[in-house]
């Protein structure tokens, strides 16, 4: 079974090929973020637009990188939910509309699952059961996996996701968008000892978060000292461990929870070089994907769709996207 997998949740048009024996057989990528770089962040109504131009170029690039023709392919996968309904709905109807054309079945994707799931697309794959620490832009999320498909979660963020919080202290830094990997970079170069930033909800019980208060605490010391450059890459450096920290603390908490011994850590934020090497310390084994496929992308959109055709599920004639759309629902 090969596998069409399309990407449009947000700013991102991933499209790739998945075979059920092979793995992946191709995939490509497309970034808005210089289009939405002039304002700040991302614009959805730029963002659909963006991905009605730029997703079937990117389909028949997919299909001469795998050397495929449409009679090949046995399924279409899209990503369903959640993220920017726009956005949502160009993936959708696209996906939709080719499975049609080409009279193969397609199968609407949870966004969060296939982040989830990008780590079964590397060489040497996590085995179930395992707790996932979801980070992006969007979602901080502590999760139980007892097999594919089974989830609960275990605790997330009651205000802003980690990876919001990382731009939105960026932006106060004056690092412009996207902030996250720009404030890491930054952070590389500050004296830990200078600031010291609290490490929130650790001291209460349960696996909830909370990021909110950084970013005010980070606006506070920024007002409170100079403006050099040396003492924004403190106060990253600051806030930055305080984040991996917290996370820390959490993974090390769920884990003793659940008994379970491997933890797989996934979304954008997963690609933080700190993140990883503080994680890596835990009396577990941890999985990672590789960096490109933290971001969005549309290598874990075809796995996931794959697994679930293969199970025999199918999505119906109707176009559906839920811009909100809980894990726990699935």
């Amino acid at each position: 079974m090969r596998i069409l997998g399309i990407e449009t949740s947000c700013d991102e048009t991933g499209v790739a090929i998945y075979d059920a024996k092979k793995g992946l057989l191709a995939d490509v990528l497309y970034s808005q973020v210089a289009l939405h770089a002039e304002y700040g962040g991302v614009v959805p109504e730029l963002a659909s637009r963006d991905h009605v131009r730029k997703i079937i170029p990117l389909i028949h690039e997919v299909m001469d990188k795998a050397g495929l023709e449409s009679k090949d392919i046995s399924g279409v996968a899209y990503t369903a939910g959640p993220g920017l309904v726009g956005a949502l709905m160009v993936g959708a109807a696209v996906g939709r509309s080719i499975g049609y054309a080409w009279g193969v079945p397609t199968i609407g994707v949870h966004h969060m699952e296939g982040h989830l799931l990008a780590p079964m697309l590397e060489p040497n794959p996590p085995k179930f059961p395992f707790v996932a620490l979801l980070v992006s832009g969007g979602h901080t999320l502590l999760v139980k996996v007892t097999a594919f498909g089974r989830y609960e979660i275990l605790g997330e963020s009651v205000d802003d996701a980690v990876g919001e919080a990382f731009d939105k202290t960026a932006k106060i830094l004056g690092l412009g968008y996207p902030g996250g990997a720009a404030l890491a970079a930054l952070a590389e170069k500050g004296d830990p000892k200078r600031f010291h930033f609290p490490r929130p909800m650790i001291d209460r019980p349960g696996l909830d978060f909370s990021f909110s208060g950084l970013k005010t605490f980070a606006a506070n010391t920024i007002a409170a000292h100079d403006n050099t450059l040396q003492t924004k890459a403190d106060i990253a450096r600051a806030f930055q461990d305080a984040v991996v920290d917290t996370l820390m603390i959490k993974c090390k908490r769920a884990l003793q929870a659940t008994s379970y011994h491997t933890l797989v850590v996934a979304g954008g934020v997963g690609a933080n070089l700190a993140l990883r090497a503080k994680l890596q310390t835990l009396d577990a084994k941890v999985y990672f994907p590789r960096q490109a496929f933290c971001t969005d992308n549309g290598a874990m959109i075809a796995y996931v769709g794959c697994q679930r055709l293969l199970a025999g599920e199918r999505s119906d004639l109707a176009i559906k996207v839920y811009p909100r759309w809980s894990l726990a629902d699935l």
